[in-house]
């Protein structure tokens, strides 16, 4: 794909090299990326949400959205998006999200901003933007279409917002599907009128809706009216005719929302129009919403609240790096990722896990927002310690994952240390059946919980899965362990401890001292393979991750989180990354295991099925790489931590050429074995990558450690970086931090601070509430 650079100026005033790919760049300081091709290798996202209601768009606003309660019912609303504008006098017609064609667009871009998308073209000599976004509350999308005509004269052209939708359920050839569809005209809206259960176990009426502010001219609700039998979404078969909407109802077959609005402009006129497409649970809700969105200014308002409460959000540090794409990814879309995953997981369910672990890194960014999210993925917790894998479809699903619960004391540790607030432990927080008990009580559950589910020389039961998901098979009549999940146990409990004598609660630090000298004395005698760690024992006794293994031979994870637990003894840490580097490491990045599965083998699980190169078996998956980050900067490895952004990065092509959107963080790449596709990355945005990323970069390589006394320093930055800074707000204190590397080796230690132009002698820094803090950091 390659990419060009062109040079700019940042807001300092310093020269700065932006990446310019064949598909787009970031704007200005990051705050937007601007696609400037319709046709990039694969859909290009943008997401959007509000605690109850999310949505995603692409380039060409290929997307979702739905709604979703507090125990995961959802109600689908956009399946696909179009707007088509028609000129009135020829019957001519395209379309305004520039989805690819024979038509010849100009002027084409899709800005995807904080909260919004907003795509602009030009075709037939109508200009056009569309813009997408959500409303800070609110089950909708709201959609503003302006248009200007450059042409010589007056004219007249029908614009129609269209999108599928999965209300009704999936199409499928002689299925059934029941929902009606009509138009209200009190409320300018076609709607689709069906049933859903959400708030409550009873199915109760909704009314997904698609409204104007103007007048319609036409509506479809029918897919085979506006469609077409034989149609499709490039070339309704009504536009096609060279007519517009058909005015069709819907009665038990495919629904769709279709609405025109019919305008006449004057030569160089432009005009706005404004569409809500949403869910409400009556009609006299719709007309509430109506009277919402469509008084003067209230659109435009709504957009900038919107907007400006995802800056609000992430405001609490920023980077300054000679990489300036870098600083663009981190201090707009990197953060933005970071609270996605916090509220929404992983999208298509609400991973437990996945919620816990990227609050623990929101905590790096926004603690307050970060620890309101804590309490509510313990809310979903266990009484007796235990964690969910997921909540969905109105239900509690555990899908026998074992090592869900132990996120908790990560996230709650650190979110702590962030806020200084002992008090915090004592809030009390709902388990799922209805009882409740304190944080610390939630944390301390967890811990016991998995210390009593043991197996296998002492180690914690991997049961139908850890960290690595595909697993699902070596543990399920409870007798496989994990050693992964007995190191990283060893780690909250560590943090436990600490927590513990914080509060004065010495018995129970007491104890999970003597419990964690006695599960690094297992994992040392019964985890340790030689010149690595293994990753588990199967139900059979069978060592996964061993070097007597004729697959599977080595996994990245226990030799990651041995350094991150500080579990190992005698330096064997150094050993295992030592065995990454010689085993593990690609020009395409960090594979998880080595060598892949070529066979599936039942008593371990989906891992072996996978095909080789493939995500957990063998592919490069991208969390475990910025670990590594984090690890490299701990072991104080400036020249790993380099190569390592460098394989990371999305924008980045210094080893590997990159398909992937150059603005987020995808999941993975596929590695060798997948043949052509070697390198394709994998779903983006949906992904621990981009928090632990962040996590990485603010803890670790900018070395900022929160702690109950303060702030300290503990940086290990890359070779190239000469000079940089970070401003974080801790607590209620501001913190302008730059560093000066005196001999360019990536700093292995801290020669000199300075605080305020004074010498200050200690790496933890000073902290006054209200405090504004100018540190100079030089390096050797």
């Amino acid at each position: 794909m390659g990419s060009a650079f062109i040079p700019g100026f940042n807001k300092n005033g310093r020269v700065v090299i932006l990446m310019v790919s064949p598909y787009g760049h970031f704007s200005g300081e990051g705050e937007e990326f601007v696609v400037t091709r319709s046709d990039p290798p694969r859909h290009w996202y943008n997401y959007f949400w509000n605690d109850r209601f999310i949505g995603f768009a692409s380039q060409v606003g290929f997307g979702e959205s739905f709604a979703q309660d507090d125990l995961g019912r959802r109600i689908p609303l956009a399946a696909s998006r179009q707007v088509y504008v028609a000129d009135c006098e020829t019957g001519d017609f395209w379309h305004a999200n520039g989805l690819p064609s024979e038509r010849s667009y100009t002027d084409y871009s899709c800005r995807h901003g904080l909260g919004y998308s907003q795509i602009s073209l030009a075709c037939n000599q109508i200009a056009s933007s569309y813009r997408v976004f959500i409303p800070e509350d609110g089950l909708c999308e709201i959609w503003t279409v302006t248009l200007q005509n450059l042409r010589p004269e007056k004219c007249r052209v029908k614009v129609i917002p269209y999108f599928g939708t999965d209300l009704d359920g999936h199409y499928k050839p002689q299925g059934y599907n029941t929902a009606t569809g009509y138009f209200l005209p009190e409320q300018q809206a076609v709607i689709g009128r069906s049933f859903a259960a959400f708030d409550s176990p009873v199915s109760k009426e909704i009314f997904a809706y698609l409204t104007s502010q103007l007048p319609a001219t036409g509506y479809d609700s029918r897919k085979t009216a506006f469609i077409g039998t034989y149609g499709h979404e490039e070339r309704p078969a009504s536009l096609s005719a060279g007519g517009g909407c058909t005015n069709s109802d819907c009665v038990a077959e495919k629904l769709v929302f279709a609405l025109e609005n019919t305008v006449e402009l004057e030569r160089g006129q432009k005009l706005e129009l404004h569409f809500v497409a949403g869910i409400a649970f009556s009609t006299e809700e719709l007309g509430r919403e109506r009277a919402r969105f469509f008084t003067p200014g209230a659109i435009d308002s709504e957009w900038e609240n919107a907007v400006s409460r995802f800056r609000s959000q992430i405001d609490g540090v920023a980077i300054d790096t000679p990489d300036e794409n870098l600083n663009c990814l981190f201090n707009t879309w990197l953060k933005h990722q970071t609270n996605l995953g916090s509220r929404w997981a992983r999208v298509r369910h609400n991973g437990y896990r996945d919620m816990t672990s990227d609050s623990e890194c929101l905590g790096s960014i926004n603690p307050e927002l970060a620890w309101t999210r804590i309490k509510r993925v313990l809310s979903y917790q266990y009484s007796n310690g235990y964690a969910p894998r997921t909540f969905l479809n109105g239900s509690i699903l555990d899908h026998n994952f074992a090592d869900n619960t132990v996120w908790l004391t990560f996230a709650v540790y650190h979110a702590l240390k962030e806020l200084g607030r002992l008090e915090l432990l004592e809030e009390t927080v709902p388990f799922n059946d209805g009882t409740e008990g304190t944080v610390y009580e939630h944390i301390q559950r967890s811990i016991r919980f998995l210390w009593n589910f043991r197996s296998q020389h002492g180690l914690i039961k991997l049961w139908g899965g850890d960290w690595n998901d595909c697993l699902n098979a070596a543990g399920l009549k409870g007798q496989g362990v994990s050693v992964w999940l007995s190191i990283a146990w060893y780690r909250a409990n560590r943090q436990f401890a600490e927590i513990a004598r914080l509060k004065g609660a010495t018995a129970d630090a007491e104890e999970a001292d003597r419990q964690a000298e006695e599960m690094k004395e297992l994992v040392d005698r019964y985890g340790w393979d030689g010149e690595y760690y293994i990753t588990a024992y199967t139900d059979e006794g069978v060592r996964l991750g061993s070097k007597e293994n004729e697959e599977g031979k080595i996994f990245v994870l226990p030799q990651l989180w041995a350094v991150l637990s500080g579990i190992s003894k005698d330096g064997k840490e150094l050993q295992a990354m030592d065995a990454i580097d010689r085993y593990l490491e690609r020009e395409l990045g960090t594979l998880v295991s080595w060598p892949a599965f070529t066979r599936n083998n039942p008593s371990i699980g989906s891992m072996t099925q996978k095909p080789p190169g493939v995500h957990e078996n063998g592919g490069v998956y991208l969390h475990p790489s910025v670990w590594k980050l984090a690890v490299d900067s701990m072991l104080k490895r400036p020249g790993k931590i380099q190569t390592g952004l460098e394989k990371i990065l999305p924008f980045d092509h210094t080893w590997v050429e990159k398909k992937c959107e150059p603005y987020i963080m995808c999941n993975s790449y596929f590695s060798e074995e997948t043949g052509y596709r070697y390198a394709t990355p994998g779903q983006s945005w949906r992904t621990a990558t981009g928090a632990w990323l962040a996590k990485s970069l603010v803890q670790y390589i900018f070395g900022l450690q929160p702690e109950m006394d303060g702030l300290r320093l503990d940086p290990c930055l890359p070779p190239s970086w000469k000079t940089c800074s970070i401003r974080k707000r801790f607590r209620s204190a501001e913190y302008r931090i730059s560093y000066e590397q005196r001999h360019g080796n990536g700093c292995l230690k801290i020669a000199e601070i300075i605080v305020n132009g004074k010498p200050h002698p200690s790496p933890l820094l000073p902290y006054e509430e209200n405090g504004q803090y100018e540190v100079k950091v030089w390096l050797e």
